[in-house]
């Protein structure tokens, strides 16, 4: 092998390894997209004042407002449905927030009727806003989504309106913490 045959195998891997940098680079660029048009609400805006608490939902691709958030402290992607009675679980994240199942009880779903488990949120966090001690259901036919449907168990303690492809989420402050 002489010195030319050494510097053109040299090139052709640095040529190789550029290539394969740039495809990485346009993944994680169209990754970050992707995400973004699916969950416009990776950290959802939040405006206090001294009255409430407001949080601004950006409408997705699709329509759907989603929005990460937190049960128990812990990331979750949820979905709000307003025709939902329930906060539903799907039973594979149930299982990783360590939930309970309680009382088995029959769930009407676009798909039919199921069987769920009623369960406890100690806390339900999206944006500023939190919500205590709700009752939520465990639901085994959800395990196929990653996302947590937020129904009306939940928003009944909010005031909520939408304006364009924003969805309003505002939670009023108890009025002791007004006087502050």
């Amino acid at each position: 092998m002489n010195e030319n045959d050494s510097i053109k195998q040299t090139g052709q891997g640095m040529y190789y390894i550029a290539w394969i940098l740039a495809i990485f680079l346009f993944y994680l660029l169209f990754d970050g997209v992707l995400k973004n048009r699916i969950n416009p609400n990776q950290q959802p805006l939040s405006h206090n004042t001294q009255f409430s608490t407001e949080v601004i939902l950006i409408r997705n691709y699709a329509g759907h407002y989603v929005a990460n958030g937190r049960i128990n402290n812990i990331a979750v992607t949820m979905l709000v449905d307003t025709g939902a009675t329930s906060i539903a679980i799907p039973e594979n994240i149930a299982k990783e927030m360590g939930l309970t199942k309680g009382q088995s009880i029959q769930v009407s779903t676009a798909n039919g009727f199921s069987r769920a488990w009623l369960t406890t949120i100690n806390s339900l966090t999206i944006g500023d806003i939190q919500l205590f001690n709700l009752q939520a259901t465990i639901n085994p036919g959800m395990n196929h989504s990653d996302e947590v449907l937020l129904g009306m168990a939940a928003l009944r303690y909010l005031d909520f309106s939408q304006k364009g492809d924003a969805l309003i989420l505002q939670q009023i402050k108890p009025p002791t913490e007004n006087l502050q």
